[in-house]
């Protein structure tokens, strides 16, 4: 689910016209220092992050000048939740608070319609009071019995007129939860102050993936279910999936604290969900730390297993890439062997890799990853279904110990590109993402029928037979992962003169200004 900061679901409260504290947003000490002389102080200052009890962990401070708020932002700043840097701290106007009450808008999945929690004390430990909260139903049509809500305010020690105030509160948080379509949505603190108004202190908005796309006023950047902000290989892994739908891409980093005492940090690819769960577990339990999730699943194309592997792998200092899935898909693991095959050799890849290529034409798919990888640096292994995950990462943690590699060396990402891209020379055309390009100076009658013949009829011999389109460019412009095929089963056979040049839009610039999460605390 899709989460949105505790400032951006203020804003979103302020439009929706309930109040909330006078705030600004800082990402660097002086920005904190101005917000404070701005806002007068003492102020509050809350790191902005995706987790609960901000404040035991250190992340609520006050702040009772502009030299003493910067000071603070110095430290939140270089805070870190799990893996996670804080980036943003918000800074507050301090409100004289004279009662709090814990307001969250769930769906119930039981009763499939939503559900309202309320509490006449909020704050933190709501978790240790669940017996005080009241459990209000919402049709999904006509709202809430604002009666339900009057009830349950009885009972606290607020004076009963400002009961209609507090409702009409709780009746805008429903709405806005219903209008944004959101999964949950807490407010936690909602204050009653001194002087008798109401204001949202605190607010965490989920949002339903699928309903990102209809709400582009909430600036979600990735719809997918995360625990932190997205970080900058995430954004280019997303605009992946949203550019190729054949098959799925997830990706998601993980934090890695405490690295430094297990068998190092790998790269995880997956294939289906529940089956990369299992392998997850099985590698983890070998003493590996995950650098990230992975799954590429319902017969994704070899172009786009190529930029997921092309995206794992540049995490830095992984000890090993380990890939593992149900091991009885219906998808064709030739396309995945392929695709994993081709980053496998633009990366000259030195750290050991094992792959359960189990599904359909699992021994196909095993025979390509292992001739096409028998002369690199590392050791490529590709398993079948009846290897099973524990079998497979026994194997891995084997490979990796017997590897040159030590544990936090980093595997450098740097692809190997042919020395005939882009010269005079080469014959090219585009793609849908990229360029081919077949070296003709080197293309005798032998390999020219060898690129031809893994081509997929797409490439015929001109009259001085060397390879060259046998179709419109526009209908070649989708046939990247046939192509792959074509250059991968061309390097088997000992003729590399076909390259496909794909690009991965944003991830030179991730690499080139280190906007990659430390794979090691």
């Amino acid at each position: 689910m899709a989460r949105l900061h505790e400032y951006q679901g203020k804003a979103i409260l302020k439009t929706a016209g309930l109040a909330v504290p006078d705030g600004r947003v800082a990402s660097t000490a002086s920005e904190a220092r101005a917000a404070a002389e701005a806002l007068g102080c003492p102020v509050i200052m809350k790191v902005q992050a995706w987790v609960t009890g901000r404040k035991d962990k250190g992340g609520v401070v006050l702040a009772k000048s502009p030299d003493e708020a910067a000071g603070h932002a110095e430290r939140l700043l270089n805070m870190r939740f799990g893996n996670f840097p804080v980036t943003e701290v918000l800074v507050e106007q301090v409100i004289d608070i004279a009662h709090e009450l814990f307001v969250s808008l769930t769906i119930d999945d039981a009763a499939q319609a939503p559900l309202l929690l309320l509490d006449t004390h909020g704050g933190t430990g709501i978790e240790d009071r669940a017996a005080t909260v009241a459990r209000i139903p919402i049709n999904p049509t006509t709202g809430v019995n604002t009666d339900d809500i009057r009830n349950a305010l009885v009972s606290s020690p607020l004076d009963s007129s400002l009961h209609d105030k507090i409702t009409r509160a709780i009746e805008t948080i429903i709405n806005l939860a219903k209008s944004c379509e959101a999964r949950s949505f807490e407010v936690n603190p909602l204050v009653v102050t001194t002087a008798g108004d109401v204001l949202a202190a605190d607010c965490r908005i989920t949002i339903d993936d699928y309903a990102v796309f209809r709400h582009p006023e909430l600036g979600i950047e990735i719809a997918r279910e995360l625990d932190h902000p997205a970080t900058a290989l995430e954004r280019v892994a997303y605009d992946v999936e949203q550019n190729d739908h054949r098959g799925t891409f997830y990706f998601a980093q993980l934090p890695t604290d405490g690295a430094e005492n297990t068998k190092g940090v790998i790269g995880f690819h997956g294939a289906g969900g529940g089956g990369s769960m299992m392998s997850m577990d099985a590698v983890t339990n070998e003493g590996f730390t995950l650098a990230n999730f992975c799954d590429t699943s319902g017969n994704p194309s070899a172009a786009k297993v190529y930029r997921a592997a092309r995206i794992i792998l540049s995490q830095p200092g992984l000890v090993g890439y380990f890939g593992s899935g149900s091991g009885v898909a219906s998808q064709e693991q030739f396309h995945s062997a392929y695709g994993l095959a081709k980053a496998f050799l633009e990366l000259n890849i030195t750290i050991p890799v094992v792959v359960r290529l189990g599904g359909n034409s699992e021994d196909r798919a095993c025979d390509i990853l292992h001739d096409a990888c028998e002369n690199l640096p590392a050791i490529v292994e590709g398993f079948r279904k009846d290897d099973t995950p524990a079998a497979c990462a026994q194997r891995f943690a084997e490979l990796v110990a017997a590897s040159q590699k030590q544990v936090g060396d980093a595997f450098v990402h740097e692809r190997i590109i042919p020395g005939f891209v882009n010269s005079a020379s080469a014959y090219s055309f585009p793609i849908t993402g990229g360029t081919v390009w077949i070296d003709h100076t080197n293309c005798e009658a032998a390999t020219t029928q060898t690129v031809i013949t893994n081509s997929s009829n797409l490439l015929k011999a001109d009259s001085n037979n060397r390879p060259v389109l046998a179709v419109a460019e526009e209908d070649v412009a989708g046939a990247d992962s046939e192509l792959i095929a074509c250059e991968i089963e061309c390097h088997r056979a000992g003729a590399p003169v076909i390259f496909i040049d794909l690009e991965i839009p944003g991830l030179d610039e991730a690499l080139a200004t280190k906007e990659t999460l430390t794979a090691a605390s």
